[in-house]
């Protein structure tokens, strides 16, 4: 019987239909039972067991493992992201790839929106503070009447502009790939066409991009010094946009005032991190779409895609 494997440890949850459907199909499943992310070497422990399709999380997979699995067809991404997927090397092995689109949208959105109130109130110190029975009171700031720059137009960023302008924040938008004139005018948003210039001008940079070539590292040391030092950086996307070294430097150096990311270049951090044991340093585990809503439409659409690029394989 061909076999379906599942790697995500948050698709348990929701497991039951998704397992149903794939089972009505003719399909075996192969969960992951680790309750961790599959290393390489845990991926290729499976090249045995006729796995003709994955739906995957963010487990590694490369080339050297694609190739190790001589039956696989298809791979269904159990989200948005896919840079942990070789696609040239899928592609080359006859591999089909699909994801999970608009299943996360408001759940990420929704967490950058709480990044940033965190960082303007430091709500988690202050209740660290009182449970300790303590009673220090830090001063923060409003996002009322703050410059919010979203970088990336996409879907998610739009969802943080729209929520965003309910603050009352002025909102530009940077995409030199996506310009909605239409989404633009209808929520009265800026757009940029110059990324040196804005970075200068705006109080919160909220990045929305994929990891690609083009956007690693584009906050780097020299974007970081021409920023406010009152600005704020939220990142709810892919650690690589982010040069942590540079980044760093400036919340040490005051170069900008605080940061807050759902990612990392490295999941989890090395224990001793010096950038990650910075009190304007906030850290989240990558929970962007780790809400009951999101991880429910994720479970269904990425078992829904697996089926239909099988069927498309014949």
């Amino acid at each position: 019987m061909p076999k379906i494997l599942i790697t995500p440890k948050s698709f348990q949850k929701y497991k039951e239909k998704p397992i149903e459907m794939l089972t009505a199909m003719g399909y075996e499943v192969i969960e992951n039972t680790t309750g961790k992310t599959l290393t390489e070497e845990q991926l290729l422990s499976y090249i045995n067991q006729d796995i003709i399709g994955i739906i995957v999380g963010v487990d590694p997979l490369t080339e050297e493992v694609l190739q190790k699995f001589p039956s696989l067809k298809a791979i269904s991404k159990y989200g948005v992201g896919m840079d942990n997927i070789d696609l040239q090397a899928a592609a080359a092995l006859g591999i089909k790839v699909g994801n999970a689109k608009d299943t996360n949208n408001i759940s990420v959105c929704e967490l950058a929106l709480a990044l940033m109130f965190e960082c303007a109130r430091k709500l988690s110190s202050a209740i660290k503070g009182v449970k300790d029975f303590g009673w220090d009171r830090s001063i923060g700031i409003e996002l009322t009447g703050k410059h919010l720059l979203i970088v990336g137009g996409g879907k998610i960023g739009k969802e943080v502009t729209k929520r965003a302008k309910g603050l009352a924040m002025e909102v530009t938008i940077y995409d030199p790939y996506m310009r909605d004139e239409e989404f633009l005018q209808a929520h009265q948003i800026g757009y940029a066409t110059d990324f040196a210039e804005i970075i200068q001008q705006v109080d919160i940079v909220s990045l929305h991009l994929p990891a690609t070539p083009e956007t690693k590292h584009l906050m780097n040391a020299t974007v970081f010094e021409k920023m406010k030092p009152s600005a704020m950086l939220i990142n709810t996307a892919r650690g690589e946009l982010v040069d942590e070294q540079a980044l760093l430097s400036a919340l040490v150096q005051g170069q900008i005032a605080i940061a807050a990311q759902d990612v990392y270049s490295v999941e989890p951090p090395e224990v001793g991190d010096a950038l990650v044991q910075l009190d304007n340093f906030i850290l989240t585990p990558h929970i962007g779409a780790y809400t009951e809503e999101a991880v429910e439409r994720m479970a269904i659409v990425s078992t829904q895609n697996i089926l239909n690029l099988l069927n498309e394989q014949g």
